[in-house]
């Protein structure tokens, strides 16, 4: 709350700037990214529902990654041979209703005589747009930070990779990095990750390619946007996930959701029935997505869904088992919280929705921003005093 009351592809085939080895890919190199990648389709989001902001880039020097700022997934990949210019990324980031823009250095690589895609980011902004049992992994993102890498589940099967293990990357140069673990990494097609500067020194294809968040456009004019910024040559691939009208929860379901939507869905249904998930939804990418509020906001709201330290004293709650007192930057407290607090301002009823989003946040652009967004994530569900 920031007022009184709450706060995927082709690869390149040029060398990353930084790069003092040489090339990354050529030719037959740089033609299996592209079949791994876009020739049979698996670079998507997996999985879950939209989110937001400004534009980041995974350069710069890598620091230690801190806790939970944002709530950000993919609606739109750009994936480029040329690389996505910093003018690109910049129009992509003015184009209407784009709110984050992501670039990833990336390209195929040799790990235990496996071919291996590995992309390259910035840990701290990177960390946003994974998935819900992925982002709170803070010794995960304090490695990846500090120079090692971090494998998708399935590669780590594939490639037998024991943490703490050190293993040699061959691309336009070889690197030993330590293995940090595996975990689901939200974006389908990549095995690994690596930080900003470990990606210069393997000579990772520079901005390969862009994650846009822009969950208020329809997916048609999305693209259409995109398109006009970055060219024909660009491959765009949808991410944005489909979320379901229909979708059930039961206020007494005990399983801990596993994405932010079950997150959603699951809070609402349980701390406040009758409170529409997307309402959630929209406050959660609005209020950890909007540049000033990255916590501490101004006005010293915290979390993803920014609550101000006095209102989390009297609405935190802590929820789907987690242990300890209520932690406003854990999701699992955060979002079951924001429920309970709309709930008590007239959120579950027709004729009190609006007046609970205000309640949320003091003003009628905030009220009809959140009403406007929450019918993105689904259209068929209906928003009760949202005059739908």
């Amino acid at each position: 709350m920031t007022h009184t009351g709450m706060g995927r592809g082709w690869w390149r085939r040029t060398p990353h700037r930084n790069t003092a080895g040489g090339p990354a890919w050529r030719g037959a190199a740089a033609h299996s990214v592209v079949a791994a990648v876009l020739g049979v389709g698996v670079l998507h989001y997996v999985p879950g529902p939209p989110r937001s902001l400004a534009v980041t880039t995974p350069t710069g020097h890598a620091r230690t990654a801190s806790a939970l700022r944002q709530i950000i997934l993919p609606d739109l990949a750009v994936i480029k041979p040329t690389g996505v210019s910093p003018a690109e990324v910049g129009r992509i980031a003015r184009a209407l209703g784009v709110r984050k823009v992501l670039p990833l250095d990336g390209a195929s690589m040799a790990l235990r005589r496996h071919r291996v895609n590995v992309i390259g980011v910035n840990a701290q902004l990177f960390r946003s747009w994974t998935p819900l049992s992925t982002e709170p992994k803070q010794r995960l993102w304090n490695a990846l930070s500090a120079g090692g890498f971090v494998a998708s589940p399935s590669a780590r099967h594939r490639l037998r990779l024991d943490p703490g293990a050190s293993y040699r990357l061959i691309g336009s140069a070889t690197v030993s990095l330590t293995f940090a673990g595996a975990t689901p990494l939200g974006i389908g097609g990549v095995d690994l990750v690596v930080g900003a500067r470990v990606s210069a020194r393997l000579g990772l294809v520079h901005h390969v390619a862009a994650l846009i968040s822009a969950p208020g456009v329809g997916m048609a004019k999305l693209r259409r946007e995109v398109r006009a910024a970055v060219g024909r040559k660009a491959a765009l691939v949808t991410l944005r996930a489909q979320s379901p009208a229909t979708t059930r929860v039961s206020a007494t379901s005990a399983r801990r959701p596993a994405t932010y939507l079950q997150l959603f869905q699951e809070s609402a249904a349980m701390y406040c029935p009758g409170l529409p998930w997307t309402v959630l939804a929209a406050i959660g990418q609005i209020e950890s997505g909007d540049g000033a509020n990255v916590g501490p906001s101004t006005a010293g709201a915290l979390g993803p869904m920014q609550f101000l330290p006095s209102t989390w004293a009297g609405w935190g709650i802590t929820a789907f088992g987690e242990k300890g007192p209520p932690n406003v930057m854990d999701p699992f407290d955060a979002v079951p919280s924001a429920a309970g607090y709309l709930c008590a301002a007239g959120g579950a009823t027709a004729a009190g929705l609006p007046g609970a989003i205000f309640a949320y946040n003091h003003a009628n652009w905030y009220v009809a921003d959140v009403l406007a967004l929450a019918k993105q994530y689904a259209p068929g569900v209906r928003l009760t005093g949202a005059g739908t």
